[in-house]
């Protein structure tokens, strides 16, 4: 397939830009900035928040379009989320009109809001931060677009990233930092609260996957389906990378809303794999 990824240079782009070369689809990279993406893709300099009707024949005319670009994604009340919403939609919109019919955008679990257990495709959702309000409202708006447009949306909903772990804001960012300046303890949680974590290089297997094939659409939670508390995946991420740093336990108290346990349903994802390696 034709496959044109926005945010190419991200996060989480330069790893789906290669998952999917790898499996064989030509790829159109979309960014600021391409250090590090690579350089089997070909790199565009289209202007997507242009607001030009004919985006889609400018991108070259894709069979799938992989939505990652997001302004301050990892500062999660910035007022970047809700000023630049209309941009998102707009281009999406275009794209969908220029002929692209399938649109795979990323999703967060941060739309959810406080929940406590699995979450599926039809969990209430009720943001509580800047970030989670934009994306809502987008999915929103996009998936009913698609139904009035015939096109098949792909949204995509992540839960915890890791890997690469210089690049983000987490805590096993700030690990690594104090890891760096030489501190001999971190303080931290009780650690006991439980979350969904998958690394990046198989959120992107996840991505690509859910993006190219036509048997579901709509919600597609991305991740691993299993939660496992902070405190146990902090201890094996320092026994991983040899650090040499203690956990002080308790020197933080729980935010009151941070769920005690959060997962998301990975039945559909799962049988879109399983789908895969039987093809």
């Amino acid at each position: 397939m034709k496959v044109v990824v926005t945010g190419a240079g991200g996060y989480m782009g330069r790893y789906v830009v290669r998952e999917l070369l790898a499996r064989g689809h030509e790829v159109t990279a979309v960014d600021l900035h391409y250090k590090e993406v690579d350089s089997r893709a070909a790199y565009s300099d289209v202007k997507i928040f242009s607001g030009d009707k004919d985006i889609c024949a400018q991108l070259g005319n894709p069979d799938v379009c992989i939505h990652l670009a997001w302004q301050d994604g990892f500062i999660h009340n910035s007022t970047k989320h809700m000023e630049n919403l209309s941009s998102h939609f707009l281009f999406l919109k275009n794209m969908i009109e220029g002929g692209c019919k399938k649109i795979a955008v990323m999703g967060t679990m941060h739309e959810v809001g406080f929940w406590e257990g699995c979450v599926t495709a039809d969990t209430p959702c009720r943001p509580l931060s800047q970030y989670g309000v934009a994306k809502n409202a987008l999915r929103q708006a996009l998936l009913l677009l698609g139904e009035k447009e015939g096109a098949d949306i792909f949204w995509l909903r992540a839960f915890y990233i890791l890997g690469d772990d210089s690049r983000n804001s987490s805590i096993f960012t700030k690990l690594l930092e104090a890891e760096e300046i030489g501190k001999k303890e971190f303080p931290f949680t009780t650690g006991e609260n439980q979350y969904d974590f998958i690394s990046i290089k198989e959120l992107a297997r996840q991505i690509v996957a859910a993006s190219t094939q036509t048997e579901y659409t709509g919600i597609i939670n991305v991740c691993s389906g299993k939660p496992v508390s902070l405190k146990d995946k902090v201890n094996e991420f320092i026994a991983e990378k040899g650090l040499h740093i203690t956990l002080k336990y308790g020197a933080f108290p729980e935010r009151p809303y941070d769920s005690k346990i959060i997962y998301g349903d990975n039945t559909i994802i799962q049988k879109i794999l399983e789908a895969e390696e039987k093809a």
